[in-house]
């Protein structure tokens, strides 16, 4: 399922990155920054890669809402890079499931 998700991270990157014209979101990894010191999205272009996310994690039968109070204001941002945001939707999910 890690490989799943992160498969997805990389594809909805991808596509802020081409929306954008961002060249940093064409390959990402998982030390990518997403949001936040260091990274690649501004507020309006995260809303947009969320969304996109949320949809894509359906498809993996993971309904998630990561745009909710809790997440935006942990301390530690799960949106800091790949690595963390993919082990934040997994312990997420796991709380659900």
């Amino acid at each position: 399922m890690q490989k799943q998700i992160e498969k997805l991270i990389f594809e909805a990157l991808k596509n802020v990155g081409d929306e954008l014209e961002n060249e940093n979101l064409k390959n990402p990894n998982l030390e990518t920054k997403i949001y936040g010191t260091g990274g690649e999205l501004d507020s309006l272009s995260l809303v947009s890669f969320i969304a996109d996310l949320e949809q894509m994690l359906s498809s993996l039968g993971i309904d998630i809402v990561l745009a909710d109070e809790r997440t935006m204001s942990a301390r530690n941002s799960p949106f800091k890079d790949v690595a963390t945001l993919t082990q934040y939707i997994l312990n997420r999910g796991q709380e659900n499931g």
